[in-house]
């Protein structure tokens, strides 16, 4: 078999039974690492070492993994401003997490007879988030709803990751805050005991 030393450097081909000899001497383990080529390859490694990094490996990857998740909005369209406002900010957050946003009009009664100015009131929340999203699926008439997808610019990854440095980044001023009252009230009972001695 062909023996691969524990930094990765050839040892060159040898017998099983000296490879095992040289694992035993090094306190290693005697890996199999590619069984199928000509002659077998091997690798002396601490196989639980080996194992531990190969399972912190695959939790980053789950942890950077995104999971796009498409959020809901409603509006109905005789929306007030104020309320059109707390709506888009919604949407504008959903978009910074990374996800995706159904925007929904809901029409009643003769409003179904008005389709256009449903399309101005997605169109309006598709211009003012512009630089967040891209208009995925354009407004359609769907029974007594029409809806609009808007994608997010940037992707859930990037989103998880800014959350991340930012939250440790808030942390770490948090933690200097604390750091210097605890220097400040200890030169206080510093400068208190100096006065009454």
């Amino acid at each position: 078999m062909r023996l691969v030393g524990p930094g990765g450097e050839q040892v060159g081909v040898v017998r099983v039974e000296d490879a095992l000899r040289l694992a035993e001497e090094a306190g290693l383990d005697l890996v199999e690492v590619a069984p199928d080529a000509k002659p077998p390859v091997a690798k002396l490694m601490d196989y639980g070492k080996y194992k531990y990094e190969a399972a912190q490996k695959a939790r980053d990857a789950r942890r950077n993994q995104a999971n796009t998740q498409l959020k809901e909005i409603r509006f109905r369209l005789k929306i007030d401003d104020h309320d059109f406002g707390v709506k888009k900010s919604h949407v504008e957050r959903f978009l910074n997490q990374g996800d995706k946003v159904k925007v929904m009009i809901m029409f009643r009664g003769r409003e179904q007879s008005r389709p256009e100015a449903g399309v101005r009131l997605l169109q309006r929340l598709a211009d003012e988030v512009g630089d967040l999203a891209v208009v995925e699926s354009m407004p359609r008439q769907d029974g007594r709803n029409m809806t609009m997808v808007l994608a997010p610019t940037k992707r859930k990854s990037d989103a998880i990751s800014e959350q991340r440095k930012r939250r440790d980044a808030e942390r770490e001023e948090r933690r200097g805050k604390r750091n210097e009252r605890a220097a400040r009230d200890q030169a206080r009972q510093a400068h208190a005991a100096t006065e009454e001695a």
